[in-house]
């Protein structure tokens, strides 16, 4: 009897204290990331017949000629406190209409090959008639190797095609804050790009 009472007592103090309030686990979360406010600075090339704004948080940028039919060249973007690289690869087009083809060809390729990994590929095209600029920035959303890929063309003379990739196993959830910031450089790329 003592048993029951000592246990209703103690049954009636934890349904009191415990009031009206329900419990809510707390969800699983991620890290707050909080980047630099991007200031851009024009980028000029004096090997590479191009130029473009680029994000002062860029620590390196190395450029190195390609071995191609027409004039190439591969410049890697790094942005080491973010553990980034975007990688870009202009080519000459020559007026040669099989060229531009062939590297429309390559550029979608490679944004393709991501389906495997990909949840959705959503892309953006652009244009910018007065500086005779037109292309695509597709983003890769999943846990694929390249969240971004874009290329921008005059459809005559240059082609510049670019992806970026991060210094760590694809995880999509972790790496989205910084894909975010780095897709605005991006399309900051496109949108100041002036071909010499």
């Amino acid at each position: 009897m003592k048993f029951r009472i000592v246990f209703l007592l103690v049954l009636v103090s934890v349904l009191w204290s415990c009031g009206d309030e329900d419990y809510v686990p707390k969800p699983k979360a991620y890290l707050r990331l909080e980047y630099p406010k991007a200031t851009y600075s024009v980028q000029d090339l004096p090997s590479i017949p191009l130029s473009f704004e680029l994000n002062n948080l860029v620590d390196a940028v190395k450029v190195k000629s390609l071995k191609s039919s027409t004039e190439s060249y591969g410049l890697n973007l790094d942005y080491h406190p973010l553990k980034a690289t975007i990688f870009l690869t202009y080519k000459a087009i020559d007026g040669d209409e099989k060229n531009l083809n062939a590297f429309l060809r390559d550029a979608q390729k490679l944004t393709l090959e991501h389906t495997k990994k990909a949840d959705e590929i959503p892309v953006y095209p652009y244009q910018n008639a007065d500086r005779k600029v037109y292309g695509v920035l597709s983003e890769v959303k999943g846990n694929a190797a390249s969240p971004a890929q874009f290329y921008v063309t005059d459809s005559v003379n240059h082609f510049l095609t670019g992806s970026l990739y991060f210094k760590a196993k694809p995880n999509y959830d972790s790496i989205l804050p910084a894909a975010n910031y780095l897709q605005k450089d991006i399309q900051r790329i496109m949108e100041t790009v002036e071909w010499k």
